[in-house]
């Protein structure tokens, strides 16, 4: 996934895809006018249908995608009643730390509020564009959320029907049930279908890398349909959003993660963070928890002294369920979507963000650009035009690397502070080898 084609990284042909799409786009702006008749053409049969293939091929994709990794994400956590504490303790942390880096994320949005000031005929004029590709889907949106009613629709009444309606909330509910009636029963038939599981998932990531191929292609089309209609306006609103994420992911690095493993884990912060110097580097690079994920294997039983087993078990699950840069990420650029189109959220209407940014986390793909598909559905959960992800795909993967770092210096964190008073079991004596005769 991280390869377009042999040779060139993806992130520099997206790179390449978002200069060259804005470039253009500016230059329309500045020079013809987004009216001109050839130039709405061109929007209207080119540039905006290629984009909306590429939000198209990822809305098919994200429910069995997230119904396979969170349904595995929660089974993988083994025999509850032998795990014990350990599965509880990494369970809690799990929803701690993910629960802390969306209520930073939010509040920082809700303060800076990047997102304001765009001309609401502007908004309007970008929605128009390509708005058709996704109708289907924001027309089951939610209007607006009660609190009694939102409790109530967290439980489906029918799996299927709900999947079918885009209710991404109770889908998801019933993929966290369905993972925990895995844990309790333990049978040939049980243990066959989670590897059917894990089948779903892997076609489901599979499929996804062969679209975020398209990307570049697509970042150069809703590029230079946004530039052409926003101009200068569009690259002051995306750096301040790409500063209020990466500004909020180091809150959360900084004084969270040490808070926890000195309070929690009773390490010190400094060492802590000079012993996963290189998983750090290696998430950075790879913009993946999964692929990371024997680094800081390995790295948490050399540098860090973790118990093995601990080490395995809490760091595994967390590759998959315990991803608070993508929560906080999620969380982040929902809101600034919202402001973006003037769309106004309701405190009930953030903490439903928040809920379903929390089960994102621990459903989303350790993959390069994984939190995409959820993202785009949060975003007709809570009303707000999907066609927008446009906006921030050209930024995407600098803020998917800083967030896959997060991602696993907390795994590390979680793993650090469920060891605290830990230790393996002594491995069996080797049996004597046979005297010679």
């Amino acid at each position: 996934m991280d390869q377009a084609k042999p040779g060139v990284p993806l992130h520099w042909l997206m790179l390449a895809g978002f200069v060259i799409g804005l470039g253009a786009g500016l230059a329309v702006n500045l020079t013809i006018g987004a009216d001109t008749p050839w130039v709405a053409w061109i929007a209207e049969n080119i540039t905006g249908p290629v984009g909306q293939i590429f939000l198209r091929l990822l809305f098919v994709l994200v429910l069995p995608l997230l119904f396979s990794a969170l349904a595995i994400g929660v089974a993988e956590m083994g025999d509850l009643a032998s795990l014990g504490r350990v599965g509880w303790k990494t369970l809690l942390m799990t929803v701690v730390l993910s629960t802390a880096a969306v209520v930073i994320g939010l509040a920082c949005v809700n303060l800076a509020r990047p997102g304001d000031g765009v001309d609401a005929a502007l908004a309007q004029r970008l929605l128009a564009d390509g708005s058709e590709g996704a109708q289907s889907i924001i027309s089951n949106a939610p209007q607006s959320v009660q609190a009694g009613q939102f409790f109530l629709d967290l439980v489906p009444s029918n799996a299927i029907a709900a999947a079918a309606n885009n209710q991404i909330l109770p889908f998801m509910v019933f993929a966290l049930l369905f993972g925990i009636g895995l844990v309790m029963v333990k049978s040939p038939a049980t243990d066959q279908l989670q590897t059917v599981l894990h089948g779903v998932f892997e076609v489901m990531m599979k499929l996804i890398g062969l679209v975020i191929r398209l990307a570049p292609i697509a970042v150069a089309c809703l590029m230079f349909n946004l530039a052409a209609l926003f101009g200068w306006d569009l690259l002051a609103r995306l750096a301040a959003y790409a500063g209020v994420a990466v500004g909020a992911m180091a809150l959360h690095m900084f004084i969270v993660y040490p808070l926890a493993v000195w309070l929690l884990g009773g390490r010190s912060p400094v060492q802590f963070f000079a012993n996963i110097r290189e998983p750090m580097v290696v998430a950075f690079s790879t913009a993946s928890s999964n692929a990371t994920l024997p680094v800081s294997l390995r790295i948490a039983e050399t540098e860090l002294k973790l118990p093995r087993k601990i080490a395995r078990f809490v760091l595994t699950i967390g590759a998959t369920a315990n991803q608070n840069g993508t929560a906080l990420f999620e969380g982040v650029t929902v809101l600034f979507l919202a402001q973006f189109f003037g769309v106004e959220l309701t405190l009930t209407q953030q903490i439903m963000v928040m809920f379903v940014c929390i089960l994102g986390g621990i459903g989303t793909a350790g993959v390069p650009a994984g939190s995409l598909p959820v993202v785009a559905m949060i975003l007709v959960m809570v009303g707000v035009p999907a066609e927008g992800i446009g906006l921030i795909l050209g930024v995407d993967r600098f803020l998917d690397m800083c967030r896959t770092t997060l991602n696993v210096a907390g795994d590390l964190a979680i793993a650090t502070i469920v060891s605290k008073g830990e230790k393996d079991a002594p491995e069996p004596a080797a049996a004597p080898e046979p005297a010679a005769v």
